[in-house]
């Protein structure tokens, strides 16, 4: 799992696979969590799914999911404030 400790909060790199017909996680894959989302990568619609859906799974606020690298990308590094490691992980492996 390639969760890291960051700022106040947890980073993460995010793959990210739009137009899907549900929003859900497959898990990490290489380090990498990978995330099905039903926007498509058009005018910024699938970084606000992504961000929204990540904010709802990890138990913080929209606000607080920012997508630091990869705006136009699939891959992406995304910083999560409020959220520590342990409580990331917890999360995420319940989702799965």
């Amino acid at each position: 799992m390639s969760i890291s400790a960051w700022d106040d909060g947890v980073r993460l790199e995010v793959k990210v696979q739009p137009r899907s017909s549900r929003n859900e996680l497959l898990g990490f894959h290489q380090g990498v969590l990978k995330v099905k989302l039903t926007a498509p990568p058009v005018e910024g619609e699938a970084n606000q799914a992504l961000t929204s859906f990540l904010a709802e799974v990890l138990g913080t606020a929209k606000r607080n999911v920012v997508i630091l690298r990869g705006e136009t990308s699939r891959l992406k590094l995304v910083g999560i404030h409020g959220v520590s490691l342990a409580e990331a992980e917890n999360r995420l492996n319940r989702r799965q």
